[in-house]
């Protein structure tokens, strides 16, 4: 008999962090310069995919579902979930920035 592979129909992180999808890295410039693969770009951006609990009721923490947001992925945790993965859990501490269109 065929043993069953368990997989994860969600993720929810805890404490104070959030769930991101980063995204595509850039591969040139709006000038058109190709960047080699191994430029390191030390802050990314992605869009918050879910919210832990704590982040979601902390008035402080200005951070929604679907933001898009600047990090820093020194301190991200890749989400070993698909192939291409491209989720990682991060800090809130290490969300610099969030892009909005216009002031709250």
């Amino acid at each position: 008999m065929a043993k069953k592979k368990n997989t994860l129909q969600y993720i929810e992180p805890v404490g104070g962090r959030v769930l991101v999808l980063k995204d595509e890295p850039k591969r040139e410039t709006k000038g058109g310069i190709a960047l080699p693969d191994a430029a390191e770009i030390p802050t990314i951006t992605g869009r918050i995919v879910t919210i832990s609990q704590q982040v979601e009721h902390d008035e402080d923490v200005p951070l929604r579902q679907y933001d898009k947001i600047l990090f820093h992925p020194k301190n991200a945790i890749p989400v070993d979930f698909e192939p291409d993965n491209q989720l990682f859990v991060v800090p809130v501490e290490d969300v610099v920035a969030v892009f909005r269109k216009e002031k709250p």
